[in-house]
Parts: structure tokens; C-alpha cells; sequence
């Protein structure tokens, strides 16, 4: 009768077979039995130890190193590997080629490259037309994966181009102080905007410039705020004929600005005084005034006429008239009333004043104006029509219209009668008129 083997035996049997498959496992193994595939690394190099030192590398616990050639990387896992019991390595293992970042497009610009962004790759930066580049021309791919330089811009640095017209150079019209000039805007050109439009002009714009120079110039920017500028003139010439002068005793007025190609200039005598020559000159295109030469000659009053009326018409508008009649040179009236007048000779002449003496009973009276001698019948007609009594001192002030204004029968001083001058019709005018063309009397 068998008897049964005891349960720890059974037990102990098990854990010896199991120790012995294990033992007769890796003693295959330490054999030298390749056990996990070869290592095959492109781009790089593989070095292995063995356990035992076997020939084989890639048995059981084999490790192994692997190493990128230059210019390439692990791309995943760890450098070192080792043979595991699954027949397969510990790790992934492959070399990659070494790339750098991206570049960057440089706006208005661009780049080439030999290789992309690999190790070594050389990189050449170019721009478009008008812009400049700025940094490294060339940048290289580096083992570390960083460019040899930082990135490069392009810039625009050129100037603008705005070309101002050229000097305009006119010649005011007849009669005017100024000329009308226009132009066309310029237009500013860059090599990076093209065409710019939005130009800035300083100085007078086109329209009517007065005589003389005028310096202007345009300014344009481009977009990258560099500024270009151009400068120009107009010149207006006034033609001008030689000045002229107020004759003596008279008055000029000119109209424009009194000596420019086409001014006139009107001339008038002062109460007592004839124009002679041109009334009116106008400077002509060859800058000579039309006409004579203006002068103001001293009216001459004519004593031989036959009435009192024709001499009186003489002075019509002309001059006014201070008649002064007494009986005798020894009238101590007439005597006190010429020797203020004496004095107050500017005065009269100023007030366009003529005085007449009649002096003495006819037929020995004796009419004077001035040093010009009336003849006693012509005297005696002057005191009749004027009604001017003989027997006694009598003063008669006449307007330049041959109205009889004030009368007196006995002397007044000289600011009297300026006085009452300066308060007839028309005297105000001549006021003006004097003071314009400084006619005064110290």
C-alpha cells in the first residue's frame, strides 16, 4: 500500500524547479544568447557593455550609450538603455536634427535660408525697396538651437523727395501794387510710401502777392516720420517811373501808389496861381510820365481892363479879396490896419487873400494891388460898385464866389480876419488840403 508524500515536500520540490529554470534561464543568457534586437542609430553612435564582457552587446543587462554626431539630438527617452528580460530595451532611442526657433518675418522685408532652421542653416535677411536693414545680415543655426544674432528689422530711413516749383517772377498789372500767382501743390515721393499728398506749405499760398520777395517752402513726412522739404520764392516786380514833386504854389494827388505803371497824378495850383503844362500825368509801361512838365505861376492880374466887374472876375474862384479904401495915406486907420497886415503876410497868402489899397479922393486917388499901380478911373469905378465911401476908413472882405462877406469901418487885427476866413464855405477843405501837403506858416 503506497503512502502519500507529505505536503511539504511536495512544496519544497516546486520552489528547487523553479530556482533551477531560473538558474538554467540566465545562465543562457550570461552565455552570450543575443536577447533583445540589435541597436541601430542613425545620426549617432552606440556603446555597450555586457555583464559578463560577452561579444555580444545586446544580451540580458546589456547597457548601452547613445550618442548624437554633431548637429543632432535625442529625440526622446533617456542616453542609456539597457537590455531588459522582456526582450526589449528599457527605453526609445533615435537622433534628430538640431533646429532652431522659427524667424521671425521682418515686416516690409524678408529672409532665405540654406537649410530652413536646422543646425547650420545660414540665414540671409533682405528688405524692400526704400527700407534698410537693421541687426545682422546673416544669422547661422547653432548647436545650441539659438540663431547666432537676435532677429533684424527693416526700417525706413530715406528721406522723402518733394521737388517746389520753380521762382516765379511776375509783374503787377497797370495801375496795381500786386500780382496773382498760383502754382500746382507738389507731390511727395518715397522709395518705401510711394506718393505722398499730405505736403505742409509754409508762407503765403497762391493768390495776390504784393511787391517784393516771398520765400515759401513745402514739407512732406512719410509714414516712418522722416521729413523732406524743398524751398522756392515769388518775386513781384512793380514796374515804377521816377518820383515826382508838388510843383511850388501847387498840390499832386496820385491815385495807386503815385509812381507804379499806370498811376495818374492830378496837379492844382493854391488860390492865385495858374497851372501850366499837364493838369494830369500817368506813369506809362516805359516808365516816363505821359504829358509836360507841371508848374504853378503866379496869376497875373490884368489892371488895364475897362470895369471894375472885369477886374473883380479875375479873382472868380481864385482868390478871396481884403479891400481897403481910406481918404489919405495919413489916415491913421489905414496906417494901423497895413502895418498889422505886413506881418501877417503868410497868413493872407496862406487864406489865398489879395489886398487892394484904394486911397486918396478922385481925381487923385491912387488903386494898388500889391506893386501893380489901378488906374484912378478904374478905382473909381471899384469904390462905386462896391459902395465904399471915400470920405471915410471902409474894409471889404469878398469870398473867392464874389460875395460880399463882412465890412468894416475900422481896423482889426490880421487873427480877425483869419479867424473870419477860416469859417467860410470851402476854407475847411483848403485846410486839409494844406495840411497834407504841409503848406503852413511858422
Amino acid at each position: 500500500m503506497l503512502k502519500s508524500v507529505p505536503r511539504v515536500n511536495m512544496d519544497t520540490w516546486l520552489v528547487v524547479s523553479l530556482f533551477v529554470f531560473v538558474q538554467l534561464f540566465f545562465s543562457l543568457a550570461y552565455e552570450g544568447t543575443p536577447w533583445c534586437a540589435p541597436i541601430k542609430v542613425k545620426h549617432g553612435d552606440v556603446s555597450c557593455r555586457s555583464p559578463g564582457g560577452q561579444y555580444y552587446k545586446n544580451v540580458m543587462g546589456s547597457r548601452c550609450k547613445i550618442r548624437c554626431k554633431r548637429g543632432y539630438e535625442m529625440q526622446q527617452g533617456h542616453p542609456e538603455v539597457v537590455c531588459m528580460a522582456s526582450k526589449h530595451w528599457s527605453g526609445n532611442y533615435a537622433c534628430r536634427e538640431i533646429r532652431c526657433p522659427k524667424l521671425q518675418m521682418p515686416a516690409n522685408g524678408g529672409y532665405k535660408c540654406s537649410d530652413g532652421s536646422y543646425f547650420n542653416s545660414r540665414c540671409e535677411f533682405f528688405c524692400s525697396l526704400g527700407y534698410t536693414l537693421k541687426g545682422s545680415k546673416t544669422v547661422t543655426c547653432q548647436y545650441h538651437k539659438t540663431w547666432t544674432s537676435g532677429e533684424s528689422a527693416c526700417i525706413d530711413v530715406d528721406a522723402p523727395v518733394i521737388k517746389c516749383p520753380n521762382l516765379k517772377d511776375k509783374t503787377a498789372e497797370p495801375g496795381k501794387l500786386t500780382a496773382r500767382v498760383t502754382w500746382d501743390t507738389p507731390e511727395g515721393k518715397d522709395t518705401a510710401d510711394g506718393i505722398l499728398t499730405d505736403v505742409i506749405l509754409k508762407g503765403k499760398p497762391p493768390g495776390h502777392f504784393p511787391e517784393g520777395l516771398h520765400k515759401m517752402s513745402y514739407t512732406v513726412y512719410d509714414r516712418a516720420g522722416n521729413k523732406g522739404s524743398c524751398r522756392f520764392s515769388v518775386r513781384v516786380r512793380v514796374r515804377r517811373c521816377s518820383p515826382m514833386t508838388p510843383p511850388e504854389n501847387g498840390y499832386m494827388k496820385c491815385d495807386s501808389d503815385g509812381d507804379n505803371y499806370g498811376a495818374t497824378c492830378d496837379f492844382k495850383c493854391t488860390g492865385g496861381y495858374e497851372l501850366q503844362g499837364s493838369a494830369a500825368r500817368v506813369c506809362q509801361y516805359g516808365l516816363t510820365w505821359s504829358g509836360t512838365e507841371t508848374n504853378c505861376a503866379a496869376m497875373n492880374i490884368n489892371v488895364g481892363v475897362r470895369t471894375a466887374s472885369g477886374l473883380l472876375d479875375q479873382f472868380y474862384e481864385k482868390r478871396r479879396l481884403l479891400i481897403i479904401s481910406a481918404p489919405t495915406a495919413a489916415n491913421h486907420y489905414y496906417r494901423f490896419q497895413m502895418t498889422n497886415l505886413q506881418h501877417a503876410q503868410c497868413g493872407l497868402d496862406l487864406r489865398h487873400v489879395t489886398v487892394i489899397e484904394l486911397v486918396g479922393i478922385y481925381p487923385a486917388q491912387i488903386g494898388r494891388i500889391s506893386h501893380r499901380l489901378i488906374p484912378p478911373g478904374l478905382a473909381l469905378q471899384l469904390r462905386l460898385l462896391l459902395q465904399i465911401s471915400h470920405n471915410n476908413f471902409n474894409m471889404v472882405m469878398i469870398d473867392k464866389q464874389g460875395m460880399d462877406r463882412e465890412r468894416y469901418t475900422y481896423p482889426i487885427t490880421s487873427a480877425q480876419i483869419f479867424t473870419t476866413i477860416d469859417t467860410w464855405q470851402g476854407r475847411m477843405d483848403e485846410m486839409v488840403l494844406q495840411q497834407e501837403a504841409g503848406h503852413t506858416c511858422q
